[in-house]
């Protein structure tokens, strides 16, 4: 999630307005609203702080990054996703075999 997001749920699941939360960190509403938009990016520190004013705690978390370290071996890997895939049938049959679950035979 990036900085904005995360700044704008905070302020919003907090219930306060651009001006509540610039007076309760001490920075202006006008700063506040540039970071929402996109138009400023804060420090960590500064997103920090500004989270905390609104009533929580900021907590940063690694994911793997997609694809991983080594992106080729993501694509083979793909490739032997989808060449697997393509062995499948598009469409079934009009009419299936099958009992519909649930249902017992005759």
């Amino acid at each position: 999630m990036d900085a904005r997001t995360t700044l704008r749920r905070a302020r919003h699941h907090s219930g306060l307005s651009l001006r509540a939360l610039a007076q309760r960190a001490g920075t202006s509403h006008a700063t506040i609203s540039a970071y929402e938009q996109g138009r400023k990016v804060p420090s960590v520190e500064t997103l920090a702080r500004l989270v905390r004013a609104a009533g929580f705690e900021l907590a940063v978390e690694l994911e793997p990054a997609v694809g991983g370290p080594d992106r080729a071996a993501r694509g083979r890997e793909l490739e032997e996703v989808l060449a697997l895939a393509a062995e499948f049938p598009a469409r079934h049959a009009e009419r299936l075999a099958y009992p519909a679950f649930g249902a017992r035979p005759r």
